[in-house]
C-alpha cells in the first residue's frame, strides 16, 4: 500500500491568482481598449475582487472593474445557446463606449456549451468594428496564460500583417501581467525610465505610459522584443518572432539593485548593438545617486542591529520571487531559507527557473525552489520552516498573514492576494524602487510588524 502514489487534489485552498477570463484586466491596461465578457455573472465579480481590490487596492478605469461590460450568461443561455446574448451585449457596448479596440474574452459558459464566437465576431470585424476575440475559459489555465492569449489575439486580429522596415533601438517591452502584481505599473515604469536613459526607444503596451493602441501598431516596427520574466510572455515573443520575423530577448530576472540593473543595461544594450556611451553614462548617474541613499542607509544598518531580519522566506510568482531572492541574498546578505513559487508555472518552463536559483542567485548561495499553488500546502512548508537566528522575514501574500504572526515574523505583502496593502504608484525593482524594497523592509524592523 506504501507504494500506491496519491492523485493530486483537484481542488485547491488559498488561491493566489484568477482564471484565464481575468484576462480582462490586460484589456483594461491598454488606454482605449474594452474588454466584453462573455461568461457568467460571478466570473468578473471574483476575478476583479481578487486582481483590483483585494490586490493593493488598485482600483479601475474605463471599462474595468464594475463598468466592464459583461454577458451574464444565465442558465438559459446554457439551454439555448449564448451567441443571441452575446451579440446584443457587442451591439450596446459598441453604442455607450468610445474605444479603439474592443475585445470579446470567452470564459467556461461559452466554450462549453460550443457557441461560435469566432464567426460572431468576425462579421463585426468585416463591418469595420476593431473588434477581436480571445478563448480564455478558466479550465484551460489561470489568469497569466488567458494573459498570453490575448496579446496574440491582439497582435493577429488587430495588428495583423506588417511588410516595413525595423527601427533600430525601438523595443517592444513585455513584462508582468497587468493587475497581477500589485507594483506593477510602478514597476513599468522604472523599467521603461532605465531603458529609456540607456538609449532605447521604448514601446511601452500596458499601464501609465502606454499611449493607447497606436503603440500596438508599432510592435512589428521594433528592433525586436524584450522579455523580461522567467516565462510569461515567452509564448507571445515566439509568437511575433514567427509572424513578423521579430527577434526577442529573453532575461528572466527582473532587475532589483544597481549591480543587478547595469547588468541588465548591459546585455540589452550588447543585444541591441547600439552605443554604449550613453548607457554607461546613465549608469554612473544612477549609482551615484543609489549609492548615495545606501550610505546613509548604511549608518542605519550598522547601529539598528537588534529586531533585525538575517534569514526570509518568499512565496509569489515566478517572476517576483527570483528577483526579490537574488536581491535579499545577493545585495543585502540575508539567508534563503525557502522559495515557493505560486502561480502554476508551466512544467517545460520549471527545469530552467529551478537551475537559475541554484546558480544565478549570489556566490555560495543554492535555492531549491519548490513550485506549489495549493495555499494549505505552502502554509505546511513555511511551517516546517526551522529559523536559527535573528527574527525571521517573510515576503508573501495575505495569506500568510497569519503564519507570520505565528512565527513571530516581519511580514509585508508582495503577492497576490494583497488585501493589507494600499498601492497608488510604486515599484519595488530598478534602481530607485530598490530603496523602496529597503524602506518597507526595515521600516517593518524598526516598527516589529
Amino acid at each position: 500500500m506504501s507504494n500506491i502514489k496519491k492523485k493530486k487534489p483537484s481542488v485547491i485552498s488559498d488561491v493566489r491568482y484568477a482564471c484565464a477570463v481575468g484576462a480582462t484586466n490586460t484589456v483594461v491596461a491598454i488606454k482605449g481598449a474594452v474588454p466584453i465578457a462573455n461568461c457568467s455573472p460571478g466570473c468578473q465579480l471574483k476575478t476583479t475582487a481578487m486582481l483590483t481590490f483585494e490586490n493593493g487596492f488598485q482600483g479601475s478605469i474605463a471599462a474595468g472593474g464594475g463598468n466592464m461590460p459583461s454577458a451574464n450568461s444565465t442558465e438559459n443561455d446554457v439551454v439555448f445557446g449564448g451567441i443571441k446574448t452575446l451579440d446584443e451585449l457587442i451591439k450596446s457596448t459598441l453604442k455607450i463606449y468610445e474605444g479603439d479596440l474592443f475585445v470579446v474574452l470567452t470564459g467556461c459558459v461559452g466554450e462549453l456549451i460550443g457557441d461560435n464566437v469566432p464567426d460572431l465576431v468576425s462579421n463585426y470585424q468585416r463591418a469595420g468594428y476593431p473588434i477581436v476575440y480571445a478563448n480564455t475559459a478558466g479550465f484551460k489555465g489561470n489568469n497569466l496564460y488567458g494573459h498570453e492569449v490575448v496579446v496574440d489575439a491582439i497582435i493577429d486580429q488587430f495588428v495583423g500583417d506588417y511588410q516595413g522596415e525595423k527601427k533600430k533601438g525601438l523595443i517592444n517591452l513585455w513584462f508582468e501581467t497587468p493587475y497581477y502584481n500589485h507594483n506593477w505599473r510602478g514597476d513599468y515604469q522604472e523599467l521603461a525610465r532605465i531603458l529609456r536613459g540607456a538609449g532605447f526607444e521604448v514601446n511601452v503596451l500596458f499601464g501609465a505610459e502606454n499611449p493607447g493602441v497606436e503603440a500596438w501598431k508599432r510592435i512589428p516596427q521594433a528592433q525586436f522584443n524584450l522579455v523580461v520574466s522567467p516565462w510569461v510572455g515567452i509564448k507571445n515573443a515566439e509568437h511575433l518572432q514567427k509572424k513578423y520575423n521579430q527577434p526577442y530577448l529573453h532575461i528572466p530576472e527582473i532587475p532589483v539593485g544597481e549591480e543587478a540593473t547595469a547588468k541588465f543595461i548591459r546585455q540589452v544594450v550588447e543585444y541591441a548593438g547600439i552605443d554604449k556611451a550613453q548607457s554607461e553614462q546613465f549608469i554612473r548617474q544612477e549609482a551615484d545617486i543609489y549609492y548615495y541613499y545606501l550610505e546613509h542607509f548604511s549608518e542605519f544598518f550598522a547601529e539598528y542591529w537588534y529586531g533585525m531580519p538575517s534569514e526570509f522566506v518568499v512565496t509569489a510568482d515566478a517572476a517576483y520571487a527570483l528577483a526579490y531572492s537574488k536581491f535579499l541574498a545577493d545585495q543585502i546578505g540575508l539567508i534563503p531559507k525557502k522559495v515557493i513559487i505560486t502561480d502554476n508555472t508551466p512544467e517545460k518552463y520549471r527545469p530552467a527557473i529551478t537551475e537559475y536559483f541554484k546558480n544565478n542567485i549570489s556566490e555560495g548561495v543554492s535555492i531549491d525552489v519548490e513550485f506549489e499553488e495549493d495555499g494549505y500546502l505552502v502554509e505546511k512548508k513555511i511551517e516546517s520552516v526551522e529559523f536559527t537566528s535573528g527574527k525571521p522575514l517573510i515576503l508573501g501574500s495575505s495569506w500568510e498573514l497569519t503564519l507570520a504572526d505565528k512565527k513571530g515574523a516581519l511580514f509585508f505583502e508582495v503577492a497576490t492576494p494583497s488585501s493589507e496593502t494600499l498601492v497608488i504608484n510604486r515599484s519595488h525593482i530598478g534602481y530607485r524602487g530598490a530603496l523602496q524594497f529597503l524602506e518597507r523592509i526595515y521600516s517593518a524592523s524598526v516598527g516589529g510588524r
